[in-house]
C-alpha cells in the first residue's frame, strides 16, 4: 500500500509539473526583465535601484515623473535621424552621470514613444548591464491607473556611478548578417519584422517573419502591460518561430525592432538587434525587399 501510494504521489507530481499550465514552456525565461507597479513602489528607496523616466524633452519629465526617477534624454543614447548607438565612452558617462554602477538594478519607463524604452533596455544590454535592467510593466500609465504617486518636482542630482562596459557586440546585427540570412545561408537564424503589417506588406527583407510590437502589449495605448508568457510564446509560435533559432529583429531605424528585441530576450530567445533596419538596408544601400502578405 505504501509503495502504491508513492507512485501515485509520483505520477500526480509529474502530471501537475507538466499540465499547460505549469509548464516551463509557457514561463518567461528572465521573468526578473518585467517588474510589476507593486514590485517598483516597494523599492522606491532602495539605493540600489535607479529608476529611469525616458523622454524626448525635459518637459515631459517636469510635468509628473514616478518619485525618485532619474530623466534620461532619448538623445543621449541615440544619435541622429537613423537612430544609431552612440560611442561606448558617451554611454557610460550619460549612465553613471545617473548614478548607474555595476551593481545598480535598473528599472525603466518612457513618456516618449512606447518602443524607447526597449531601446532604452537594449543599450543597456549592449553595454553588459542587460543581466540587471527591467522595464516597468504598464509603464507609468499603469502606475498611475493604479492611482500611486506622481512627482512633478525635480528630483536631486545623483550621485555619479561606476560603470564598467563589457560590450556584446553580437547583440548589434550588422548590413552582412542580415544579408547572410535573407540569402538562407543562416539556417538558425531568423529576421524578425517589428513594423506595422503595413509597412511588412508594402516591403520586407526576403524570409522575414512579422510580429509588430504593439502585438505584445495588452493595450499600446492606455495600458501597455505585456501580454502573460505563455501569450506571447504563443504569438512567437504562429509566426514561425521555433525555440532554438536566433532571432535578428529590425523596423526602420531600430527603435520598434527594440521592442521585439526585449520581448525574444524575455522568452529566452538567443536575440540582436539589427540597428540599421531598413532604412540602412534600402534607402542607403538600395537592396531589394520583397512585398507580400504578413503570416497569420
Amino acid at each position: 500500500m505504501k509503495v502504491f501510494v508513492i507512485r501515485l504521489f509520483m505520477l500526480l507530481l509529474v502530471m501537475f509539473l507538466t499540465s499547460p499550465v505549469w509548464s516551463a514552456d509557457n514561463a518567461a525565461a528572465h521573468p526578473e526583465m518585467i517588474v510589476t507597479a507593486q514590485w517598483l513602489s516597494e523599492h522606491l528607496k532602495d539605493p540600489k535601484v535607479v529608476i529611469l523616466h525616458v523622454a524626448d524633452k525635459k518637459s515631459d519629465y517636469d510635468r509628473g515623473h514616478i518619485p525618485g526617477a532619474k530623466f534620461l534624454l532619448t538623445d543621449d543614447f541615440v544619435e541622429g535621424d537613423d537612430a544609431e548607438l552612440p560611442p561606448v565612452d558617451k554611454l557610460k558617462d550619460v549612465f553613471e552621470k545617473l548614478g548607474i554602477s555595476d551593481d545598480t538594478r535598473v528599472v525603466i519607463y518612457t513618456t516618449a514613444w512606447y518602443p524607447m524604452a526597449g531601446r532604452a533596455y537594449y543599450t543597456l544590454d549592449y553595454l553588459g548591464h542587460g543581466d540587471k535592467t527591467s522595464l516597468l510593466d504598464g509603464g507609468i500609465e499603469h502606475w498611475m491607473l493604479e492611482k500611486r504617486p506622481v512627482a512633478a518636482q525635480e528630483d536631486t542630482q545623483a550621485t555619479r556611478g561606476h560603470l564598467t562596459p563589457k560590450v556584446h557586440a553580437e547583440v548589434r546585427a550588422q548590413l552582412a548578417e542580415a544579408k547572410q540570412i535573407t540569402e538562407g545561408s543562416e539556417k538558425s537564424k531568423m529576421l524578425v519584422d517589428a513594423r506595422p503589417p503595413q509597412g511588412y506588406k508594402s516591403g520586407h527583407l526576403a524570409g522575414a517573419t512579422l510580429v509588430y510590437w504593439q502585438e505584445t502589449l495588452v493595450d499600446p495605448k492606455l495600458d501597455p502591460v505585456f501580454l502573460s508568457p505563455d501569450k506571447l510564446r504563443a504569438l512567437f509560435n504562429s509566426r514561425g518561430i521555433k525555440p532554438g533559432e536566433k532571432l535578428v529583429t529590425y523596423c526602420v531605424i531600430g527603435l520598434q525592432a527594440s521592442h521585439v528585441y526585449f520581448v525574444a530576450k524575455y522568452l529566452g530567445y538567443d536575440a540582436a538587434m539589427y540597428d540599421g533596419s531598413t532604412h540602412e538596408w534600402s534607402m542607403v544601400n538600395n537592396l531589394p525587399m520583397v512585398k507580400g502578405e504578413p503570416p497569420k
